[in-house]
């Protein structure tokens, strides 16, 4: 039952996200804002931590499923691929290198700071 509650309560707050996103057209995913209301309200100690934690240790640990549909669309999509990949390959390497950058210059900043 406790699976189910955790569920029903993630489940709520994607709606959420997704009524923001009609409701007040934040150029976001109705998920992103899903996301951000439930990190809103981890920060102010409205939910804890363990409200949620099993659901989310269960999704985490199969997070490789969710990957299926986007893979079987890629399938669906392969024409387009094929008149597109060089473009599509130097945007996945410039912005891999991007996050990357940005991740390192983060942790720099943190790390710097704690000192």
């Amino acid at each position: 039952m406790k699976l189910v509650r955790q569920a029903t309560f993630l489940l709520f707050i994607a709606f959420i996200g997704e009524v923001l996103n009609k409701v007040i057209f934040i150029p976001l995913p109705g998920s992103v804002l899903g996301l951000l209301v439930l990190l809103a309200l981890l920060l102010l100690k409205w939910v804890s931590i363990e409200q949620i934690e099993e659901l989310s240790t269960f999704l985490m640990n199969h997070l490789a499923i969710f990957f299926v549909p986007a893979g079987v669309g890629l399938i669906n999509v392969l024409g387009i691929l094929k008149e597109t990949w060089f473009i599509l390959l130097v945007i996945s390497v410039s912005t891999t290198l991007l996050v990357l950058l940005a991740t390192a210059f983060v942790v720099q900043q943190i790390r710097r700071r704690r000192k």
